[in-house]
């Protein structure tokens, strides 16, 4: 008997449905019918020659042994195999490009690549239920297929993992065949829109020639797009935007989306200077903009678009930033209220490593936002270079995949497409909180800037493109024909916006001076812009004895009932025992003490980075784990009931994402301590981008202010190269004016009264402070508790064992070194040498440092000590910032090009030269001709 022969007892609609969830997720069906299925496909993908078929039978291969099926049911498979095949591939076979052909792609969805036949199509099938119409013919179920996956929005989905998604997808595009049905209103709006879009960038064109202003010609139906997320999302209840992008487009962005007054962008493009003194300013297409609209609908919402550097990317790590912090301080309890935006170019999104990063963080604990929105404005080029130089990927969007993210490849000729796949993206995201990509495929009408000539290195593609009709033309056009307007509909758009236009122009012209808004105005009230002079001014950081007694009771006990790990057990203890009994307190509780205190007194706290919770030294201990349970404890957060919230997280392995995501953070909460901490200081390198472009020149360029703190561990301990050195010169490089605080600590209690500062302050610079290793647990490395509570940050520690009568060389230094020149000075007792600290080196002390030279007045020998070679380190800050040290005798390593040796002994010789030379000038051999090992 065939065990097969139950195939013929069921109707064909239970095994097409059946097999249909079988191919979007073979775990959902049962063992049997799974391993059934699976015969089936492998008899199938073999070789259709393994197929003998007749007229009222067919034999297929199943496990491996050869069983009859009906001939109608295996058809009905085949045509539930080409649905399948349109869901999977049909993206490659799509009207998306609105200037050239596509590249062909095998197989194609030929019927006869999944066994079927012209004399098939006009047979009916129960596989037309699953799109959605019911039992039809193959002709019509292919045309249907065509219409939701290979006309101008073609869908990449099917390799989610998470059913739910997938079914919810395909009920979505099935819906019409994944084809808008606006009324009339809506289409005029689109229009609207889309005349908006292209008569700014023809305005602009006509009245600056020549100038660069990076246009959104080829890509204007991205403002419509923008448009249907702002107003739809509002409808949803979303209440914040925040959105990032780079120059192509943003000026038509910020006037009709934003609501930035043309009359702003019009006196930036004549270039008037700002009407303030201590602000550069920036061209106008990197600026940032903040307003408060009301949608169509009546709906308030807040409008942020970050400003953004030439590296293109960059922002988008900052947008998630802001996004999170906006999120953490008002609308815990539902992320879907803030929306992030983030608008890529094609060769950027391909190009640039950050994306891979951005995404890898879009769904940890510590950086998820609930989804981000991705628009790709798809130029099919990257400044000179063809896309197909640009990856290697099929699509610019494919890093999308890793997050297992829809990707949406729309026509940006085809408005409606444009909007539709809009809202498909938009509804995705308030569903599932997740990412979600579309990609705008048009082109670039003129060059990368509007100075460029095209043709040199595209003739073809620009052939095309200037015979193309723009958008909005393409559009009217089809309203005419459907009889939404009429053929003086679009002329009498055009002249009252352009009319608008003029009228902002002549008023701009009336101006002087350009006014530049500051972004996110409401979350820096109170806060003021001061000058480098103004950061040197003392700022209380006291802390009541009583209160920070209280945070070390609860810092020093761990919760009864649970079992810690007996190193965990035994670190509490001590650090009890050191602030209840010795009265030394070592670096970590300098550290959390700091922390405590600002939770105590309202700020919160937010601290990422590699291994922060423990700390790469294992000196942190912020969350500790029980150990049966791995159960996370965080003392900080059980101060007391009013204190604010203390978060840390361990970072995934990025730099310059995190960097950009916590600086981000800064930006949107001033009264939060938001640090990132560095595995070692040398792996700030990869987050180079984001100190070059945003933390140092951020205030300057977009009158922009931020409390970053960067903990930086530095200090040459035999450990090579890597991981001696954070490259303090190449912050001090960038120091000027008044951008940042430069800071290399020397006490716990420094440690202290520098992170409370940072937040007791009025104002905010971005702090990076150079953290030890080997003194996190360095005996002479503590502090009392009276430094802490009735201290301050000290700029300058003078040396209080001296006797300035006696002393004849008076020694400055920085950092960790001081305590291996503090050994050398005590074991020879060399009361005529004095050791300096300084503490802050930006802004440099300089009236401190003067002060503490004019005291020892019998010193005849100046000496500034460092552990990096001569051409790194602190040295050539001080030559640039500070006249007096020209008569200094310097004690360094001698030049090189890396940070350090990496002979453990050979950098060890090289480090007790330097300290022999400081105590003994007369040892002056580091600089002599000889054996340099």
């Amino acid at each position: 008997m065939d065990k097969y022969s139950f195939l013929n007892t069921a109707h064909t609609s239970f095994f097409s449905e059946l097999y249909d969830k079988y191919l979007v997720n073979p775990d959902s069906v049962e063992p049997s019918w799974r391993a059934f299925f699976q015969g089936f496909d492998f008899g199938l993908e073999s070789s259709l020659d393994n197929l003998d078929i007749d007229e009222n039978r067919t034999t297929a291969i199943v496990n491996g042994d050869k069983s009859e099926m009906p001939e109608s049911l295996q058809k009905e498979f085949q045509v539930i195999r080409l649905i399948d095949g349109y869901r999977s591939r049909g993206h490659l076979f799509t009207k998306t490009n609105p200037v050239r052909e596509r590249r062909h792609y095998e197989p194609s969805l030929e019927i006869q690549n999944f066994g079927l036949e012209e004399s098939d199509l006009s047979t009916v099938f129960n596989a037309g239920d699953i799109i959605g119409i019911g039992p039809s013919s193959l002709n019509e179920i292919i045309r249907h297929l065509q219409s939701i996956y290979c006309d101008a929005i073609g869908v990449e989905y099917m390799f989610i993992r998470k059913p739910e998604r997938v079914k919810w997808i395909q009920d979505w595009i099935n819906v019409n065949d994944n084809h808008p049905n606006f009324n009339s209103d809506r289409k005029k709006h689109i229009l609207k829109k889309l005349n908006h879009a292209i008569s700014f960038e023809t305005f602009l064109h006509t009245k600056y020639v020549g100038q660069k202003r990076f246009s959104l010609e080829g890509n204007e139906s991205l403002i419509p797009a923008l448009d249907v997320i702002v107003e739809r999302a509002a409808e949803m209840g979303v209440k914040q935007f925040v959105m990032g992008m780079a120059h192509r487009g943003r000026l038509n962005v910020l006037t009709n989306i934003f609501g930035k007054s043309a009359k702003d962008i019009f006196s930036e493009f004549d270039g008037k200077d700002y009407e303030q003194e201590i602000f550069d300013g920036d061209v106008k297409y990197h600026l940032g903009w903040t307003s408060d609209r009301k949608s169509d609908n009546g709906n308030k919402i807040k409008m942020n678009i970050a400003p953004n550097p030439s590296h293109l990317e960059t922002v988008g790590a900052v947008v998630e930033g802001i996004a999170r912090a906006k999120q953490d301080a008002h609308y815990q309890d539902d992320f879907s209220k803030v929306l992030p935006i983030v608008v890529h170019g094609d060769a950027a999104i391909a190009g640039q490593g950050l994306v891979y990063e951005l995404v890898q963080m879009a769904n940890l604990d510590g950086y998820k936002t609930g989804g981000t929105i991705h628009i790709v404005v798809n130029n099919q080029i990257g400044f000179t270079t063809n896309y197909l130089d640009a990856r290697t990927s099929t699509y610019c969007t494919d890093v999308a995949k890793v997050t297992l993210s829809p990707v949406l490849h729309v026509n940006a000729d085809d408005a409606e497409a444009v909007v539709h796949a809009s809202l498909f993206a938009l509804e995705y995201r308030m569903r599932f909180a997740s990412d979600v990509f579309i990609d705008l495929l048009g082109y670039r009408k003129y060059g990368h800037n509007e100075g460029d000539e095209p043709r040199f290195t595209q003739p073809k593609l620009y052939k095309a493109i200037a015979k193309h009709k723009n958008p909005r033309d393409i559009y009217a056009e089809r309203l005419m024909k459907e009889g939404v307007i009429d053929d003086t509909y679009v002329a009498e758009l055009e002249k009252q916006y352009k009319d608008s236009l003029e009228e902002k122009l002549e008023d701009s012209r009336k101006e002087d001076k350009t006014v530049i808004t500051p972004f996110m105005a409401d979350e820096w009230k109170g806060f003021e812009n001061v000058r480098e002079w103004e950061m040197m001014d003392a700022v209380d950081t006291t802390f009541e004895t009583d209160k920070l007694t209280k945070i070390a009771k609860v810092l020093t006990e761990l919760p009864k009932g649970k079992k810690f790990l007996r190193k965990v057990e035994k670190l509490v203890k001590d650090r009890h025992n050191m602030y209840f009994e010795s009265d030394n307190l070592d670096w970590a509780m300098g550290e959390l003490l700091a922390y405590g205190s600002l939770l105590e007194e309202g700020f919160a706290v937010r601290m990422s980075g590699q291994d922060v919770e423990r700390g790469t030294f294992s000196h942190r201990h912020a969350v500790m784990k029980v150990e049966e349970s791995e159960e996370e404890i965080i003392l900080l957060n059980r101060i007391s009931e009013q204190q604010a919230k203390f978060q840390i997280y361990n970072s995934l392995l990025s730099e310059y994402g995190v960097v950009g995501f916590d600086y981000g953070y800064a930006m949107a909460s001033p009264n939060t301590l938001t640090i990132w901490e560095a595995q070692f200081g040398d792996f700030s390198n990869g987050a180079q981008i984001m100190i070059d472009q945003y933390i140092s020149a951020a205030e300057d360029k977009w009158k922009l202010q931020n409390g970053l703190v960067m903990l930086l561990p530095h200090g040459y301990e035999g450990q090579g190269a890597e991981h001696s050195s954070a490259r303090m010169e190449r912050y001090l490089q960038l120091c000027a004016k008044d951008n940042m605080y430069i800071a290399d600590v020397t006490t716990p209690a420094q440690m202290f009264h520098i992170l409370r500062r940072q937040m007791k302050a009025n104002f905010r610079k971005p702090l990076i402070i150079f953290t030890p290793k080997s003194l996190l647990r360095h005996p002479k490395a503590v502090s009392k508790i009276s430094e802490l509570a009735e201290g301050g940050f000290h700029e300058v520690i003078d040396d209080e064992t001296a006797d300035a009568k006696k002393v004849k060389s008076l020694v400055f230094c920085t950092g960790k070194f001081y305590y291996d020149l503090l050994v050398v000075k005590e074991e020879y007792n060399r009361d005529d040498v004095a050791l300096v600290r300084v503490e802050q080196l930006f802004p440099l002390p300089e009236d401190k440092m003067k002060e503490v030279m004019a005291k020892y007045k019998n010193a005849d020998d100046f000496v500034w000590a460092q552990e990096e070679p001569r051409n790194m380190g602190a040295w050539s800050h001080l030559l640039m910032h500070f006249s007096e040290v020209q008569k200094f005798r310097v004690a360094s390593r001698r030049f090189y090009a890396a940070p350090a040796a990496g002979s453990a002994v050979r950098s060890k010789m090289r480090h007790q030269q330097v300290i022999d030379y400081v105590f003994d000038k007369s040892k002056d051999n580091m600089f002599k001709p000889k054996d340099l090992k």
